[in-house]
């Protein structure tokens, strides 16, 4: 069986930052990327998301345009794509706003280590595959999702989720909106964080697709070479 195809989606400064050194989020794109993002939510099987991401903006996940919503349900669709959380201890709070909005599917990745009373509650507001010990074994668990069906899945962050996936070459393409603004800071998440490489020879490269001006940035699409 083939594994799901898996890409990247986000925004960031001109400076490479996605968020500011307090995770606090900033309007990176406008109204041209917003429509761009929600047709892609709608055109996927799923969404992805690390439980930082989940925590520090609590979004739904949910496709906003009614159209979009109705193209899907007369494909025979849910109107929303599955929305997956990739959470080692099961953090995901109950109120979160994923559970609160839109019809579909709910998915929570964790690990064996996770507290089970924990695992217990979520249980009752989606469905829980339970892959790695100590934390989530990513292609255990993308294996898995292949094997439920999901085949393609768009991944909206965070920083060390995407350092994971496509450090495990579980990524096929990126897409990332560039603005037109600096947020500079240290410590601030940039589009990849995570250990990070230390060789030159050990780096991903990645291939230029297409670059098209967009709202007030740049949107470049790139193909990971295997």
């Amino acid at each position: 069986m083939s594994l799901p195809r898996l890409f990247i989606n986000a925004a960031m400064s001109a400076d490479g930052k996605i968020a500011s050194h307090l995770r606090k989020q900033f309007k990176l794109s406008g109204k041209a990327d917003f429509a761009r993002v929600d047709r892609l939510r709608a055109e996927n099987d799923a969404i992805m998301v690390g439980i930082g991401t989940l925590l520090a903006d609590d979004s739904s996940l949910t496709v906003k345009s009614e159209k979009l919503r109705e193209r899907r349900l007369q494909k025979g669709l849910v109107e929303n794509p599955a929305r997956i959380v990739v959470d080692s201890r099961a953090r995901t709070p109950l109120n979160a706003d994923l559970f609160k909005k839109g019809l579909g599917e709910r998915i929570i990745i964790t690990s064996q280590a996770a507290d089970k009373d924990k695992i217990e509650r979520l249980q009752e507001r989606a469905t829980i595959l339970t892959a790695g010990y100590r934390k989530v074994n990513l292609r255990r668990a993308v294996e898995e999702l292949g094997r439920l069906g999901y085949q393609r899945i768009m991944v909206e962050g965070g920083a060390t989720l995407n350092w994971s996936l496509i450090h495990e070459g579980l990524v096929s393409e990126i897409y990332t909106f560039i603005s037109n603004q600096i947020i500079g800071g240290a410590t601030s998440p940039t589009l990849v964080d995570g250990t990070g490489y230390t060789m030159p020879d050990e780096t991903t490269k990645l291939r230029l697709i297409s670059a098209e001006p967009l709202d007030n940035g740049i949107l470049l699409r790139w193909q990971i070479q295997k």
